[in-house]
């Protein structure tokens, strides 16, 4: 009996000595594994910290490289975008180090693809006579910059990585910041008080520079609403009761727009005519131009699907028009029939090629001449010649002929409108 006790506790003697061996392995496991941990979360701190002021300089620097991307009146690519763009950048600092640059590149951001192209090039691509989807697909587009962060001269240090075998970590950021359409305008972007229904600036999707319109007197025939109307540039409330002559005649050659509008919301407008309104805008043209020159404007755009203007449309986007010629409830097409006019410009050069002139006594032949010269048409898309018929006539009282300009215009508001051949100047992060 005695002896299988001591058996007993000769066997109970080695049990504890095994089992402290063993706590000593897997103390030693635990260590490593709480020190990869440490590592995971102290590390992976410290790098998200250092990803995310990588970032933010990869953000602001394309921003403001696409800001500038083309020069201020829009004719062409800026070359120096990409250095306000490197200058951006290595202004910003990492952890207290100077952000390093990897690239900086102009280039085309399709929404199509989702992607991004560079190209140095600094030609303009024409924004006439071409739609959205096509401008979209055109890698000669150049609407974007594209910028890369990163600390590989300087990594970020590892805390308790080298437990793992990492001593430093090398990060990077990337950023694109792309320049559409204006949309959002900002106050003062816009010039008079009248919107342009965008129906009456496109073809087949199309942006049409090339052909003139005119905004009707009143919308008594359904085929002649669709080309603008008057607005007051107020979208708080807007559909609720339209617009009225006392808030318009105050915005006619004034300041423009006073507060901001915003791309997508209904803009107060008026189908029908404010006598008053017009006469002042009559005036101010005659004042302007002494009626042998084009009134060169921005306008807001506005969407038109039903063919009518009023109590409320959307904002869409903006357009440099010219209007070439008003016509006052008393003028007579003999007497007051255009003379002569200098012309748009045939390319994108802003340069006019020279005066039309037409010095018959025929008041009907100086119009029809007129309108062929400028290609003013009807928003039935025929010509707005003289007719006997005072439905089927071009020439009428109380009406604004206009013609879209061809020349590159001056980038204005954000991002986000459709192209009527206006560039927006404040860009937008797109990836």
């Amino acid at each position: 009996m005695h002896q299988n006790i001591y058996q007993g506790t000769g066997l109970g003697a080695r049990g504890p000595r095994h089992q402290r061996g063993a706590s000593l392995v897997l103390m030693a496991i635990s260590l490593v594994v709480l020190f990869g941990f440490g590592a995971l979360a102290l590390d992976g701190a410290n790098l998200y910290v250092a990803r995310n002021e990588l970032q933010n300089a990869a953000d602001a620097a394309a921003l403001a490289g696409a800001r500038v991307l083309y020069v201020d009146d829009g004719s062409m690519v800026n070359a120096g975008a990409n250095q306000v763009a490197y200058d951006t950048a290595v202004s910003n600092n990492s952890q207290g180090t100077a952000v390093e640059v990897a690239s900086v590149e102009r280039g085309h951001w399709s929404f199509t693809t989702q992607t991004f192209t560079a190209n140095p090039s600094l030609e303009p691509v024409d924004l006439f006579d071409v739609s959205t989807a096509e401008l979209d697909m055109n890698l000669d587009f150049i609407n974007a910059i594209e910028v890369v962060t990163e600390r590989r001269a300087t990594p970020v240090q590892a805390f308790f990585g080298f437990v793992l075998g990492f001593t430093d970590y090398t990060v990077s950021a990337r950023s694109v910041a792309y320049i559409g359409f204006a949309g959002s305008l900002r106050p003062e972007d816009v010039d008079q008080p009248i919107g342009l229904c965008k129906q009456a600036l496109t073809s087949g999707g199309e942006y049409d520079c090339s052909v003139g319109r005119f905004i009707p007197s009143s919308q008594s025939n359904q085929t002649m609403s669709e080309t603008g109307g008057w607005s007051s540039f107020c979208q708080e409330g807007a559909c609720q009761g339209g617009t009225n002559t006392s808030e318009l005649r105050p915005l006619v050659c004034a300041d423009g727009n006073p507060n901001e509008m915003t791309f997508g919301e209904p803009l107060a407008t008026l189908g029908g005519q404010s006598q008053a309104t017009f006469n002042d805008l009559y005036d101010c043209w005659v004042e302007e131009t002494g009626q042998q020159g084009l009134w060169n404007m921005t306008l807001p755009v506005i969407d038109c699907p039903d063919g009518n203007v009023g109590p409320c449309n959307d904002l869409v986007g903006a357009v440099n028009v010219n209007i070439a010629w008003i016509v006052d409830q008393a003028n007579n097409i003999d007497a007051d029939a255009p003379y002569q006019m200098e012309l748009p410009p045939e390319d994108s050069d802003g340069e006019s090629p020279g005066t039309w002139s037409n010095d018959s006594d025929d008041g009907i032949e100086r119009w029809d001449d007129f309108v062929e010269t400028f290609n003013i048409r009807k928003p039935d898309g025929t010509l707005a010649t003289w007719d006997d018929d005072p439905q089927e006539r071009g020439w009428k009282q109380k009406t604004i002929y206009f013609l879209p300009d061809c020349s590159f215009s001056e980038p204005i508001g954000q991002t986000g409108g459709e192209n009527f051949g206006v560039l927006a100047q404040i860009p937008v992060l797109v990836d």
